[in-house]
């Protein structure tokens, strides 16, 4: 399974980051992630989960984490999230979900002369796959249209920029995103649960698609 959250804030977010994927961890027990950006740009720590609880493995990266923008998962499979340089600029995605055409869509990537850099158990990395799915595109909102479009399954991300996070749903709905609001920032969370304990209130939920 796995889940995510993300933060945009007025302020620094690095704790909402931590605390918020920590509540998560009830979700996956193979990868944690953090990604933050700020004005000197990404920051990224990624961690096995496999011998030890989230906290103690992050408590250690979450002061070098700095920026009010930011994304963090809960991983059962694999090493997310996924830093990306490409024609729409740098940016970072997490996903959730399972891709069941996969391999498909990892051979019509290689006919386009694409590689892959990041592997999953010894495969293909689905996020790295999604990322490549987005970059595809003149913009965003297109690549993430494109990757929705493209993938079997379900596949839900947020996409990390030097500007926003973009949420998107999967395309039938079968992972949640929800939004929280408080006074100086928004979160996206694969579970609601977690808002309370950060000063958020649910919004709304992302619809399907």
């Amino acid at each position: 399974m796995g889940g995510f959250f993300g933060c945009a804030s007025q302020h620094k977010c690095n704790k909402e980051l931590f605390y918020g994927t920590d509540y998560l961890s009830h979700l996956g027990t193979k990868r944690g992630g953090i990604a933050t950006v700020d004005k000197q740009g990404f920051h990224r720590t990624i961690h096995n989960l496999e011998n030890a609880y989230f906290r103690s493995k992050f408590e250690a990266d979450i002061d070098k984490l700095s920026g009010n923008l930011g994304i963090g998962v809960i991983s059962d499979t694999d090493s997310q999230p996924i830093l990306i340089h490409s024609h729409l600029g740098k940016f970072a995605v997490v996903t959730v979900g399972k891709i069941a055409n996969l391999d498909e869509l990892a051979q019509e990537a290689f006919k386009n002369n694409t590689h892959f850099a990041e592997s999953s158990q010894g495969d293909i990395n689905p996020t790295e796959l999604v990322a490549i799915l987005i970059s595809q595109k003149g913009s965003f909102e297109e690549g993430i249209l494109n990757a929705q479009t493209k993938i079997l399954g379900s596949c839900s991300m947020l996409v990390l920029t030097p500007d926003c996070i973009f949420a998107a749903r999967d395309r039938l709905g079968r992972t949640p995103i929800v939004i929280g609001k408080r006074g100086n920032a928004f979160a996206a969370s694969s579970e609601s649960a977690v808002f309370s304990n950060l000063g958020f209130e649910p919004d709304y939920f992302v619809g399907p698609n």
